[in-house]
């Protein structure tokens, strides 16, 4: 039995979905990273069935208001947009895997809200 955590470290999932990336991100939104109202990371949940369950976390900037920046939309805007493309990073995890990349599906739950400092967006990564 694999243990998958010890595949997919803060190492290993900060390769996959760089800090940067926000950056990159709000940049494209706004023209300016620093109108982004949170930071975004890669956290692993585990896997089940077969099926790797990550999260994008979304971590409120100090000084900034998470719940007011419509966060339960993202979930759309992140299947479409090109630096966050998650196809891609589905791809990599699986290539991290072993696996065949072009046999991969994945899926982007409904925003999570842990608190009005973090939320979460589901990314459900399986492979045939």
């Amino acid at each position: 039995m694999t243990d998958f955590h010890s595949i997919f470290t803060q190492n290993k999932l900060n390769s996959l979905f760089p800090p940067e990336r926000t950056a990159q991100f709000f940049d494209a939104l706004f023209g300016d990273n620093e109108e982004g109202a949170y930071d975004i990371s890669l956290k692993f949940q585990g896997e089940h069935n077969g099926i790797f369950e990550f999260e994008f976390e979304l971590h409120q900037r100090p000084g900034r208001c998470l719940a007011c920046n419509l966060t339960y939309g993202l979930p759309q805007v992140f299947s479409r947009h090109p630096i966050i493309n998650v196809a891609q990073l589905a791809q990599d995890i699986a290539g991290s895997l072993g696996k065949d990349e072009n046999s991969v599906t994945w899926n982007l739950g409904k925003t999570k809200e842990y608190s009005t400092a973090l939320h979460a967006i589901p990314l459900s990564v399986s492979m045939s």
